[in-house]
């Protein structure tokens, strides 16, 4: 995260709250499933293939509509430019929208969007076409913080590790407002989640389009 402005840093954080809440909102309803957490559907599905085989069909969908939402916003982060921070977020803005209207509903759609919506945000920090901030998964945030610390005690920069701390308290906090959120609104709570990633999508809008050469990104 070293190579990104503190400016890109708090719209990170920001997305990774977004994650958080969107996440555990799925995982209550779910009930052991997630609509972002990827590597926990995995072995949720290979275990369904084993025991259950219609939790494996249920990570299936997610796993699939998660991808699905990755390909359109790489697509549309390439259509869009210099401002394909700004189409990715108005298109996770979208679905999150899709899916808060169906929240009153019995099926399945509503967890896909909620997936498909967490799979394009990955796609709001890219250099050379990959993903440079994963803010979904955390995994390796805090593997690069071990190793920022390991750094910083061996003489390496003081403070390298906060931003790889706090892309992970920020995933954390979120979570534990969607969980505070669904006893009190249920599905309903994914209204909160839009007005959040619309504080998002403006913070970016003000920010403005990606540098030239795009190296920032």
């Amino acid at each position: 995260m070293r190579r990104h402005p503190p400016s890109r840093h708090v719209l990170a954080f920001g997305l990774a709250a977004l994650a958080g809440m969107v996440d555990a909102l799925g995982l209550l309803k779910l009930g052991g499933l997630f609509v972002s957490f990827m590597s926990g559907n995995s072995t949720r599905m290979a275990v369904g293939i084993a025991t259950q085989p219609a939790l494996a069909w249920a990570a299936i969908g997610l796993i699939g509509a998660f991808v699905g939402g990755v390909f359109a916003g790489a697509l549309l982060a390439r259509a869009a430019g210099r401002w394909r921070k700004q189409a990715v977020l108005g298109l996770v803005l979208a679905l999150l929208t899709m899916a808060a209207a169906l929240a009153g509903s019995a099926g399945d759609g509503l967890t896909l969007l909620m997936a498909a919506a967490m799979g394009a945000v990955n796609n709001v920090f890219q250099r050379d076409g990959e993903v440079s901030i994963g803010v979904t998964y955390m995994t390796g945030a805090l593997v690069k913080l071990g190793q920022a610390l390991a750094s910083t005690v061996t003489g390496g920069p003081l403070l390298g590790w906060v931003p790889h701390l706090l892309l992970w308290l920020g995933l954390v906090a979120g979570a534990v407002a969607g969980a505070l959120l669904f006893g009190r609104m249920d599905l309903g709570a994914l209204w909160v989640a839009c007005g959040w990633c619309v504080l998002l999508l403006l913070w970016s809008a003000w920010l403005g389009p990606l540098p030239r050469p795009d190296r920032l990104a």
